[in-house]
């Protein structure tokens, strides 16, 4: 069935295509965003972990919408939810815990600034941190980020205060404050993606405690369905939920005609547009364009030179935990240790660069203070098991009651840079298939050695500031990986052997398409991406409405 024809189609609705969407309409085009999920209104988000966290609610389930995963490309894969970030119109951000953190100037010239690096297949940006600072300071101010400058040392250069405070902290906060600051160290408040000021029908912050894996009920949190579609819509933009988009044709010149989808009722559908925009997360976009296959593409869209798919980047994280008793902490912070105030709101960026040593290359990281997540069951389920023996009875019991009310889980994160190597890509499975009989995305992932080495040094750091905050705590390290800050698969560069579009966006040899979400991103940035991925689909939108 056809739908008509549009000046831009976009695939997805989240950080990388609702600025793309919003810009467009605003300035007179006719646009429709098509979206693979369902669309969720305020009153969908309930403080329930397990339609919320543990069914299908924001991921699908593997055995409907898999992806699928190995370590090595001789290992088979095997399905998962791993890579999923979302599947809702607003993508990720409508669940994030939204820590905007800008890229610093150097994330922008890795290769430059280390040019001796091996078995990595990194490159620098095509522009640097110049170009794209006026748009972090428009997403600061269209979506709504609170925080505070000056603090920072290494805070990137900026042209403006943001536009609302800060976010109310606990006062474990004023603790870190000063014994980190007597190490010499300098936390700073945690930039949010959450307004602390009414704006529009958006209220405030309630300080709910349920903020990351949820979303909010009063429209704090700057998710594009709050802060970019509805003014998008108001200018002519059509949203279309449930929509699977899989093929994106061509004519014989090479040019995109539109897209092709499955709606929700499992109807065949069909658009033309003089421009399409991909931005369904870096692996989801991979997919579709390797998906779009024809006699001009036979590898793939824009894929003529194995590009599509390749370099792809995760994040690295590592944690280290705390259990802060009451009796530990000095007055009067014992005493307030179970106030109820969700946000701890500090972070360091003093480790942002190391001494190069072994295989860390020198690049550092972030480290952010947080409370443990509040879901009871996550927090739980490691207390049901020791050392391999089930746990139960009255000493499950004594745990139980000694975790929630013994104390509290503090923890640090630590971010820090994914290096793209050569076998660390997104292809199309071979043999497994999602519900619609397409084939599924499947990632291999392979691992630079720096980027375990500069993990273990961040937690190194991350411990030493744990262990000033009370009297011997205890404290441990888990190490780990997030499939949800995603980038790489159809990066940006000068050269379209080793990137799949040029600085723009605009994918090499299709001139009317265009890539705007996180597969753009040369590098992971040592910081979660998803201010720089609005802030690059905000510098897209403005080159696509001047071609």
């Amino acid at each position: 069935m056809s739908d008509g024809r549009y000046d831009v189609i976009v695939v997805g609705s989240g950080a990388g295509g609702a600025p793309v969407a919003h810009t467009l309409s605003r300035a007179g085009a006719s646009v429709l965003v098509l979206e693979k999920g369902p669309r969720y209104v305020r009153s969908d988000f309930l403080h329930d972990e397990i339609s919320s966290c543990r069914r299908d609610f924001f991921v699908p389930f593997p055995g409907d919408d898999p992806h699928t995963l190995r370590r090595a490309p001789s290992a088979t894969a095997e399905p998962t939810h791993a890579g999923w970030i979302s599947r809702c119109v607003g993508g990720g951000t409508v669940h994030m815990s939204g820590f905007f953190f800008r890229f610093h100037p150097d994330d922008f010239r890795i290769r430059s600034r280390f040019p001796e690096l091996t078995g990595t297949t990194v490159e620098d940006w095509p522009f640097g941190y110049d170009e794209l600072e006026p748009y972090y300071d428009r997403v600061e101010r269209e979506v709504g980020v609170s925080g505070e400058t000056g603090r920072n040392p290494e805070e990137p250069p900026r042209q403006s205060d943001y536009p609302f405070p800060a976010v109310a902290t606990h006062p474990i906060a004023e603790l870190i404050d000063d014994r980190l600051s007597e190490i010499g160290l300098h936390p700073f408040p945690v930039p949010r993606a959450i307004v602390t000021r009414p704006i529009g029908d958006r209220l405030p912050c309630h300080y709910c405690t349920l903020c990351g894996s949820y979303g909010c009920e009063v429209g704090a949190k700057s998710s594009t369905p709050e802060a970019l579609l509805p003014a998008a819509e108001q200018a002519g933009t059509r949203v279309e939920s449930g929509a699977m988009v899989y093929d994106l044709p061509v004519d014989s010149r090479g040019r995109v005609l539109g897209a092709r989808w499955i709606d929700a009722e499992g109807a065949l559908r069909e658009a033309r547009s003089d421009h399409v925009v991909v931005a369904a997360s870096a692996i989801e976009s991979a997919r579709l364009l390797l998906m779009s296959r024809s006699r001009r593409f036979p590898r793939g869209l824009g894929n003529d030179l194995d590009q599509v798919g390749a370099h792809m980047t995760f994040n690295t994280l590592t944690k280290g935990q705390v259990f802060l008793r009451p009796e530990q902490l000095p007055k009067p912070y014992g005493d307030q240790l179970f106030d109820p105030a969700p946000f701890v709101g500090r972070a360091i960026q003093d480790f942002r660069t190391f001494t190069p040593e072994g295989a860390s290359f020198g690049r550092g990281g972030t480290l952010n203070f947080l409370w443990a997540h509040p879901n009871p069951i996550y927090a739980a389920e490691p207390l049901l098991r020791d050392q391999g023996r089930l746990v139960w009875g009255d000493e499950l019991m004594d745990r139980l009651t000694d975790r929630f009310r013994g104390g509290r889980m503090l923890e640090v994160e630590g971010y820090s840079d994914w290096l793209p190597t050569p076998m660390g890509r997104v292809d199309l499975d071979p043999k497994v298939t999602d519900r619609w009989g397409l084939p599924a995305a499947r990632i291999t992932v392979d691992r630079h050695p720096s980027d375990r080495a500069t993990s273990a040094r961040l937690a190194a750091r991350a411990e030493a500031a744990l262990a000033t905050l009370g009297d011997k705590p205890e404290i441990t390290h888990v190490g780990g990986e997030t499939w949800v800050l995603q980038g790489g698969t159809c990066r940006m560069g000068r050269d379209p052997h080793t990137s799949v579009t040029d600085a723009t966006g605009r994918v090499h040899g299709v001139p009317n398409l265009w890539v705007s979400d996180g597969a753009a991103l040369p590098t992971s940035g040592g910081v979660p991406c998803t201010q720089t991925i609005l802030a690059n689909a905000f510098r897209v939108a403005d080159y696509l409405r001047e071609a």
